[in-house]
């Protein structure tokens, strides 16, 4: 390897050189060594990197970490390489490139320019070699000129304004210049030039240290900003998973619920069925018995025999038959009325919580639209569930007719063709609405059309549906407003209360069961309290409505 290295071309040399150069200085290696994983460098730079370090110690260039900084010892082997290769370096422009003492190249002589100089002169700005240094060692005339070791490319190191040598560096203007120079930057922080390469050389070293400690923190950031994206991603699917199974499990929910419902129904209908099913046996077993009657009468009236004629005529008039009667079966109305009632709740229920805003949903459920309440009232404020209402055509009386999805209603000239049913008004032309309230707080408007003969309440769903009983605010079950031509009064329990008139064209009716009150606000821009009953109620309130002149309209609002 040693003659390899001693006869090189120069392709070959610049190719070695970069080899054996130091990744941390970019400078050949200076006392070498080698870490675990193979890597060289100079052991002052490598010092210098791992100085400060506790733990974390991982090579410059491929960032293997070690547990403990490693013992290194000084590569023996190619240190010797790195001197071969020096020594076998062509002297020429390339030198250029070395350091500012010139000692890893050789300097010529400048009086001969073929021995290599030995010293250089900073006063005549020469290199000499041993023999033509002579005259500066012996003669009386030269002992005053400082020699130093060979320097090479003396011109650069001249001022370009004195031709003098560049002797000192000036910190503030970051500059070499010259002895003469040192008059102009008197005020100026100046020093040799050895000593301002040695400090400039320890502030590169120490700012390179940190820069490795930087780059380390910076490797140590990423891997961590990985590690919290996993973590974020495993922490994401695994909510979703739970998510998943909530809405699993809510919709297992629905469906029994669902099912739960459909079976009722169901049960319901097969027990109608079959009370259809044995009334059209007994009415089948009855047609056959008058068939049989039929005909024996009419086998009878073929019978020539006056005798015989009249034996078989008392026989038959001992035969007797009743009129067929069809007995009232219809499907239990209260039941079907319970069961879509808790379907209907429990959609509203899932809409207003699906419908609410995403940063209502942290807080406790408030849910719907609260009137404005009159100053009075302030203290009754609380949130309020805005009621869908629709009217439930099982209670309209025939002479109500209802519109718009059973949301509107007024009175018609012609009675309507309604099923008869238990629980269907036949006194006054009032109709419920099919919601009713057991708990909570509702609020629903109501929209008043030549309002002259109307009345807008709650009641009990026992109140009578026959009688003078069965009006609003006739009994004990009811409370409401009643408008009577231009006279509106507050009616319960059969008793009268006259109020102040109102221009409102819309009534808000608030309703707060646990609060046992009810409100009944004229709505506008500002919602005025027409009249408030206070009760302990103690059954499902149904919202009612009565409507009595031709052209009276009550329609219902809907609320968002």
């Amino acid at each position: 390897m040693a003659e390899l290295v001693r006869a090189p071309s120069v392709p070959s040399l610049a190719g070695l050189e970069e080899e054996l150069t130091c990744s941390i200085c970019l400078s050949l290696f200076e006392s070498p060594v080698t870490t675990p994983c193979g890597h060289n460098f100079c052991g002052p730079c490598l010092d210098i990197t791992w100085s400060g370090l506790l733990a974390g110690f991982s090579c410059p260039q491929c960032r293997a970490s070690f547990p403990r900084r490693p013992e290194l010892q000084k590569n023996t082997v190619l240190c010797r390489v790195v001197e071969q290769f020096q020594s076998a370096q062509p002297a020429g422009p390339a030198e250029e490139k070395k350091g500012w003492d010139g000692s890893r190249a050789e300097v010529a002589c400048d009086s001969c320019l073929e021995a290599a100089a030995a010293k250089t002169c900073l006063t005549c700005m020469a290199s000499f070699c041993l023999e033509h240094l002579r005259p500066h060692q012996e003669s009386p005339a030269f002992r005053d000129h400082p020699l130093c070791p060979p320097l090479r490319d003396l011109q650069r190191r001249k001022c370009q304004e004195h031709n003098k040598l560049l002797e000192f560096f000036c910190r503030e203007h970051a500059s070499c210049i010259c002895c003469v120079c040192l008059v102009s930057h008197r005020t100026c922080l100046t020093g040799p030039v050895p000593q301002a390469k040695a400090e400039k050389e320890s502030q590169l070293k120490n700012r390179l240290t940190e820069l490795y400690n930087q780059s380390e923190k910076a490797s140590l950031a990423l891997d961590e900003v990985r590690v919290l994206q996993r973590q974020t991603s495993e922490t994401a699917a695994r909510k979703m998973d739970l998510l998943r199974s909530e809405f699993l499990e809510i919709k297992a929910l629905i469906e029994e619920e669902e099912n739960q419902a459909m079976k009722k129904v169901e049960e319901e209908e097969k027990r109608v069925c079959d009370k259809f099913d044995y009334v059209h046996n007994v009415l089948g077993k009855k047609k056959n018995e008058i068939q049989v009657i039929r005909d024996q009468i009419e086998m009878t009236l073929t019978e020539d025999d006056d005798i015989t004629f009249l034996k078989k005529a008392a026989k038959l008039r001992q035969t007797s038959t009743k009129d067929v009667f069809i007995p009232r079966i219809d499907l239990d109305q209260n039941l079907i009325h319970t069961i879509y009632q808790g379907a209907f709740s429990l959609k509203e229920i899932v809409k207003r919580t699906v419908n609410q805003p995403q940063e209502k949903k942290m807080e406790a459920p408030k849910i719907g639209k609260a009137p404005q309440k009159p100053q009075s009232e302030s203290s009754e404020d609380a949130d309020t569930n805005a009621a869908k209402i629709t009217l439930d055509f099982n209670t309209a009386h025939n002479k109500v007719l209802l519109s718009d999805r059973n949301t509107k209603m007024s009175v018609s000239e012609i009675p309507q063709k309604y099923n008869p049913h238990p629980q269907r008004f036949t006194y006054c032309s009032q109709v419920l609405g099919f919601q009713c309230f057991k708990r909570g707080i509702h609020y629903w408007e109501v929209e008043l059309q030549r309002n002259n003969f109307c009345g807008i309440g709650i009641c009990y769903g026992s109140m009578e549906r026959e009688g003078a009983d069965s009006r609003l605010g006739r009994n004990s079950n009811s409370w409401c407003i009643e408008w009577f031509n231009s006279k509106i009064s507050a009616w319960h329990n059969d008793l009268e209360k006259c109020l102040p008139n109102t221009k409102a064209t819309k009534i808000g009716v608030l309703l707060n069961y646990e609060g046992g009150f009810v409100i009944f606000l004229g709505v506008g821009e500002k919602h005025n309290l027409i009249y408030k009953y206070r009760a302990q109620f103690t059954e499902a309130l149904y919202p009612a409505f009565w409507v009595f002149s031709s052209g009276t309209i009550l329609s219902l609002c809907q609320l968002k």
